[in-house]
C-alpha cells in the first residue's frame, strides 16, 4: 500500500468520525430496540414530528418542508422534475428570479450526495444529465458562517430549547503561489479524503496555483461527508438565541425534533433574528451532528446520541397518545426499501 494510501487509512481508523454509520450506530440499535418495545412501535420515530412525511425520518420531500418554513427564513428554492427539460428549467429558472450561484440539492436527500453548486446554466444542463432523481435549484446564500442546531420541544408545551450546536468550517484552502489545488488539498488529511470527488467535479481545475494568501472554497457548504470540519459550538446555547429558534420552530406545524442547518453573518446577528437564512430543516433523522467534532470520543458521541433517542421516544409517545400514527411494520419496511433503492440513484451521480 503506498505510503499517502496507508496514512490515509489509519487517519480515518484512528479518528471515529469517519467510520462508517453502521459502526458507530450499532451499539444505538439496542437502544432503539429498548425504546420501541417501551413504544409498541418499531418505528415510533416517524410519530415525532406528524405534518412532516414520516416525522422527517426518511424519504421526505425537502420542498415540503421548506414551505412549511416562514417564507423569508430560508433561500429562494423551487423544484425540479425528473425529466425537465433544460428548457423548462431555464423557464423556471427566470420566472421565480434565480439568479447564479445556484445550489442544487435532491429533493430527497441523504447526508449531502449529489449536491453542487452551479455557477451558470451550463452547469445545469450538465447537472441534469447525472442526476436520476427529482431535485431543487436554491439561491446561494452568501453568508460566512454554518451551523447545524438541534432543537426539541415536547407536544404541549409552547417553548423548546437547543440540545446542540455544531459550528461548521468549509473545505477552504490558502494559496501559497507554488502549490496547485491539488498539492494544497493533499496537505490537510480531512481535504484529502475528498480528493476523489474533487476530481471528478473539478477535473483539470485542481492542476490551478491559487495566488499566495488567495483563499480558495472548494464545498461552499458545510457536509461532514464532503469535507467540512464539525465543531461543537454548544457552549454558544443561551436564552436570547434559544428564543429566536424557538420562535421559527414553533411557526413550523407540530414540528417537535429535528436539526436546522443555517447560514448566517455572527452569532450576535443570529441571536437578533438578522442576516440568517435556513438552508435545511430536518426531522427525526437528524444527527445531534455536534458529536463529530474531532475532539469528543466515541462514548460521548453514544451518550449524545441516547440522550436524544430518549427525546425522541418522549416526543413520539406523546404524540401517538394524542392519536398521531406512526409507519407500521410493513410501511416502515416500505419506507426502508424505496430509500435503499433511492441511495443507488444518488450514489449513481457520484460515481459519475
Amino acid at each position: 500500500m503506498p505510503v499517502k494510501k496507508f496514512s490515509l487509512f489509519l487517519h480515518k481508523f484512528t479518528h471515529w468520525e469517519y467510520w462508517p454509520f453502521d459502526v458507530v450506530y450499532f451499539p444505538m440499535y439496542f437502544v432503539w430496540f429498548y425504546y420501541a418495545v417501551r413504544a409498541r412501535a418499531f418505528f415510533f420515530a416517524t410519530a415525532a414530528n406528524p405534518k412532516i412525511q414520516n416525522g422527517g425520518f426518511l424519504m421526505e420531500s425537502k420542498k415540503e418542508i421548506y414551505d412549511m418554513l416562514p417564507e423569508s427564513s430560508y433561500p429562494k428554492t423551487i423544484k425540479i422534475k425528473l425529466g425537465s427539460t433544460p428548457e423548462e428549467i431555464r423557464h423556471e429558472i427566470e420566472n421565480f428570479k434565480l439568479i447564479f450561484p445556484l445550489i442544487a440539492k435532491p429533493d430527497i436527500g441523504l447526508r449531502g450526495m449529489a449536491i453542487q453548486k452551479l455557477d451558470t446554466f451550463e452547469d445545469v444542463a450538465t447537472y441534469i444529465t447525472k442526476i436520476k432523481v427529482d431535485f431543487l435549484l436554491q439561491e446561494y446564500i452568501d453568508l460566512p458562517l454554518e451551523a447545524g442546531i438541534f432543537y426539541v420541544r415536547i407536544p404541549g408545551e409552547t417553548f423548546g430549547k437547543i440540545t446542540g450546536i455544531v459550528w461548521k468550517e468549509f473545505v477552504i484552502v490558502e494559496g501559497n503561489g507554488v502549490a496547485s489545488l491539488r498539492e494544497l488539498i493533499e496537505t490537510n488529511p480531512r481535504f484529502h479524503l475528498q480528493l476523489t470527488a474533487m476530481e471528478k467535479l473539478y477535473g483539470s481545475k485542481l492542476d490551478h496555483i491559487p495566488k499566495r494568501n488567495e483563499f480558495i472554497n472548494l464545498v461552499p457548504y458545510g457536509n461532514h461527508a464532503r469535507g467540512s470540519k464539525f465543531t461543537d459550538a454548544s457552549s454558544r446555547i443561551n436564552e436570547k438565541l434559544t428564543a429566536f429558534i424557538n420562535s421559527i420552530c414553533t411557526k413550523v406545524p407540530e414540528f417537535y425534533y429535528g436539526r436546522l442547518d443555517i447560514r448566517f453573518k455572527s452569532f450576535e446577528d443570529l441571536e437578533d433574528g438578522k442576516n440568517y437564512s435556513v438552508i435545511e430543516l430536518n426531522g427525526a433523522g437528524s444527527d445531534p451532528t455536534h458529536i463529530y467534532d474531532p475532539s469528543h470520543s466515541i462514548f460521548f458521541a453514544w451518550r449524545e446520541i441516547m440522550r436524544h433517542f430518549k427525546y425522541l421516544y418522549k416526543i413520539s409517545s406523546l404524540n401517538m397518545k394524542a392519536g398521531s400514527r406512526c409507519l407500521t411494520i410493513t410501511e416502515g419496511l416500505s419506507m426502508l426499501k424505496a430509500n435503499r433503492a433511492h441511495i443507488k440513484k444518488l450514489k449513481a451521480f457520484s460515481d459519475q
